[in-house]
């Protein structure tokens, strides 16, 4: 069915003349009768009875009507659901508990007309990368471990977040009291981090904080999630484990665990947005301009250490 005639003939009737329906439409009157006649052959039935006084709705037109309301009704709807600036940004954020997450819904505090959908994509940053690449996602957030010359054609990246770690500890641990640690004095305790998947932007960091600072960090055991890992370090003398300082976790007020900043230097994971440089739309410019004002708010002098590719 063509929805021009279908506009043509809905037209017709709020105008109640075909002449001043195509005034609306800024087409001939004959533009309009030939419309109108396709649609009558297409649907087999007259849907007006042409008088001198104008074009009243037969029965058949009277029972199509609220029909063709409803067709063009979901016309509109089909096209913002792709026009853009009308659709919702969509942005991959890989988890809702870590500093992306956090920083988008600053970013829907400051601007609550915007809408967003967020995601979790199972996915490194090549996945996370292919995704944007493919429209599925707008943008994603990840560390990127090769030069923008390398990048694939239509992507950018830009950093957006310096990410500064925390130890997490149970209250018997050897560091539990202290006010910040140093990358140094973690040389000496056990870096639990079970899981990790060796390949991964993160992998990659964390081997490269090791090497940097002599650390022991230990991936072996299975993975039984956030609160089973939490629960061992309450419990545990020895072990430890590194978080953003904006991941959040929760935990009973009985395991009593610590974050205590990692400074001098402070470790930092860099992480960017990423984003298809042919994207229009508007919310992904507000959103860019939001990280990077909140990035430059944060920036200061301490020391730092970043991978090689940060």
């Amino acid at each position: 069915m063509n929805l021009d005639a279908v506009r043509t003939f809905v037209a017709a009737v709020d105008a109640g003349q075909f002449q001043d329906a195509a005034a609306t439409l800024s087409i001939t009157q004959q533009a309009v009768s030939k419309r109108i006649g396709a649609l009558e052959k297409d649907l087999g039935v007259r849907l007006f009875t042409r008088t001198a006084r104008g074009a009243h709705l037969t029965v058949d037109g009277q029972s199509f009507l609220p029909h063709a309301r409803e067709l063009l009704r979901a016309e509109a709807r089909a096209d913002a659901s792709v026009r853009p600036g009308r659709r919702a940004l969509r942005v991959d954020v890989h988890s809702r508990r870590i500093a992306p997450a956090v920083l988008l819904q600053d970013f829907h505090r400051a601007h609550p007309r915007i809408e967003l959908d967020v995601v979790t994509l199972d996915a490194d940053v090549h996945a996370a990368m292919a995704a944007v690449e493919a429209g599925t996602v707008d943008a994603t957030f990840h560390a990127v471990t090769v030069a923008a010359r390398h990048l694939p054609a239509a992507i950018r990246a830009t950093r957006v977040i310096d990410e500064h770690h925390e130890l997490l500890v149970g209250p018997r641990h050897p560091l539990a009291n202290a006010r910040t640690v140093t990358p140094a004095q973690l040389a000496e305790h056990r870096i639990w981090m079970p899981g990790m998947a060796p390949g991964t932007e993160w992998a990659d960091y964390y081997d490269e904080l090791a090497a940097a600072f002599g650390l022991t960090i230990d991936l072996v055991g299975p993975v039984f999630g956030n609160e089973a890992l939490l629960a061992e370090i309450a419990d545990s003398a020895e072990l430890a484990t590194l978080a953003g300082e904006r991941t959040r976790y929760l935990w009973p007020d009985s395991y009593d665990l610590r974050r205590i900043p990692v400074r001098g230097p402070a470790p930092i994971y860099p992480m960017s947005l990423i984003w298809r440089d042919d994207n229009p739309h508007p919310a992904l410019r507000a959103l860019r301009q939001h990280l990077d004002a909140r990035r430059g708010q944060a920036a200061d002098a301490e020391e730092v250490w970043l991978p090689p590719w940060g």
